[in-house]
């Protein structure tokens, strides 16, 4: 185990693995899946087979192929899908912050209360004061 914050570089390549195997929600894939066509092996699988890593190397070679050919033939509908998944979960996540919003409506010379801030030095930006 990494001890300390100052090694967190040897522990990166896990956190990457782990993000990129997890379904994201607002596409509903994985990233890995997306890009490669087919899901990730993990270095546990590798070590104690699983049924689908028995089943891919029992198969010879033609047959491999033709399985990945199918598989990344599939890679384009996968994507379209996710596509559409991601559209449908951010007019979900619109639907549900207008919910709470509540439109207001102001007049010309209608008295609105105005915000100063304290003085900043390093203000930049839409935080300056206009004074």
């Amino acid at each position: 185990m990494v001890e300390g914050s100052r090694q967190w570089h040897k522990k990166l390549h896990f956190a990457l693995l782990g993000y990129r195997t997890t379904v994201c929600t607002s596409v509903g894939e994985n990233p890995y899946s997306l890009v490669y066509g087919t899901e990730a092996v993990i270095p546990v699988e590798v070590e104690i087979p699983s049924l689908r890593i028995i089943v891919e190397a029992e198969i010879n070679d033609d047959e491999w192929v033709k399985s990945r050919l199918e598989q990344l033939s599939l890679i384009d509908e996968k994507r379209l899908v996710s596509v559409c998944h991601g559209q449908l979960y951010q007019q979900r996540i619109a639907r549900a912050y207008n919910k709470k919003v509540r439109p207001r409506k102001f007049e010309v010379r209608q008295l609105v209360l105005r915000r100063i801030l304290p003085h900043w030095v390093e203000a930049k930006g839409k935080f300056t004061p206009n004074w």
